[in-house]
Order: C-alpha cells, then sequence, then structure tokens
C-alpha cells in the first residue's frame, strides 16, 4: 500500500493543488491528511477538493485550527471519511486516529483524557489488522519533535497510545519547524509528515 501523508496546509489552496498533484503523479492508494487544514477555520473550500476531483481515497483528522463541527463539515462536503475517533481498515492494514490538540487553540484544547479515549475507541477496531497506522495531529511527548518548539509540547495520550498499542506508524504534524522529521518510539516509526507531504510504502 502507497500512501501520500501531509498536514498543516491552512487553507494555502495553491500547495493544496500541488500535493494532490503530487499525489496523483506516485499513483498512492491512500492521502491522509494530519490537521489544519484551514487557517482559523477560514479557506474551506479548496482544501480537500483537488484531491478528490483527482479520484484520490482521502481521509483525515481535523488539527487545532478547524473544530469537529468544522471537519465533519468538510467529510460530508467531499463524501471522505473524518478519521477523529473512528477507524478504517484496507486489507490487512488498519488505520485509526484522533484530531485536534490538546495543548494550544485557536480551537478549544481536549484534554489528554479524552486524546486517549478517542484514541482506544479506534484502535479497538482494528486491533488485529496485520499493519497498524495511527494517526493524530499532534506530536508524543517526549519525543524529538519537541526539541523543535517550546510552545508546542507534546501530547501525553499519543505517547501513552504508542506505548499501549504500539502501531507500526504515527502519522502528525503541528510542530512546522520539525516537518520531515521521522524518529522511532519503541516499535513505533513516527512521522511529522508536515506541509511538503511523505510517501510512505508498506
Amino acid at each position: 500500500m502507497k500512501i501520500f501523508a501531509a498536514g498543516d496546509i491552512h487553507g494555502d489552496i495553491k500547495l493544496a493543488r500541488e500535493l494532490s498533484e503530487k499525489a496523483k503523479k506516485e499513483n498512492v492508494d491512500l492521502v491522509v491528511l494530519c490537521g489544519d487544514l484551514t487557517l482559523t477555520e477560514i479557506s474551506t473550500q479548496g482544501i480537500i477538493g483537488p484531491f478528490v476531483e483527482k479520484g484520490l481515497k482521502v481521509i483525515f483528522v481535523p488539527g487545532n485550527h478547524e473544530s469537529f463541527a468544522t471537519a465533519d463539515f468538510l467529510a460530508d462536503m467531499y463524501n471522505v471519511k473524518n478519521l477523529h475517533g473512528k477507524s478504517e481498515k484496507y486489507k490487512d492494514i488498519g488505520i485509526f486516529g484522533a484530531g485536534g490538540a490538546t495543548n494550544i487553540g485557536p480551537q478549544m484544547p481536549i484534554s489528554e483524557d479524552t486524546m486517549f479515549g478517542y484514541l482506544k475507541k479506534s484502535f479497538e477496531k482494528i486491533k488485529d489488522s496485520n499493519k497498524k497506522i495511527m494517526v493524530t495531529h499532534i506530536h508524543p511527548s517526549k519525543s524529538k519533535m519537541e526539541n523543535f518548539s517550546t510552545i508546542f509540547k507534546g501530547s501525553t495520550a499519543v505517547r501513552k497510545a504508542i506505548d499501549e498499542f504500539k502501531p507500526d506508524f504515527l502519522l502528525c504534524s503541528h510542530v512546522h519547524e520539525a516537518e520531515g522529521l521521522e524518529e522511532r518510539i519503541g516499535n513505533t516509526n513516527v512521522i511529522n509528515v508536515g506541509r511538503k507531504g511523505k510517501i510512505i510504502d508498506i
């Protein structure tokens, strides 16, 4: 399976078009968008559309720049899956996730307990999958990504989910300065997919 993952588009319609063209050229099976698709809920038009217009399958989680209601609106508008608290299976690959952030707005931050609850709920439905991919907006605590920002601390809930559920991959964004950073936590490959996007072959 070939995945194209990106995040932190922040309403940049030109960037969304460029990313969709790259995903199409790479002939990916799935596009995963890791939140902050809008800039404080402005520019909801044209962010997911370019991917859908090219016939690409899209799943996403909201970031801290769009509310959960806006994320549901986008999912309905483009007939794509909002992965927040939900899961998806592709053959023997299970994908689960939760959006939002536990540390910063402008949308209301959610608690670490709530974040872990969403991740646990979504994991339960794919726990028997051969390969597991967790998708969040925020990065885990005690990760290298925390070193790139004094403002954006990592999530203890995401870290707990890595330790307990042991996904093969965590795809996230949130810390712009850590774009493209890859690290290993236990047996989990943690990737900050960033605005430029990443290709993940599974």
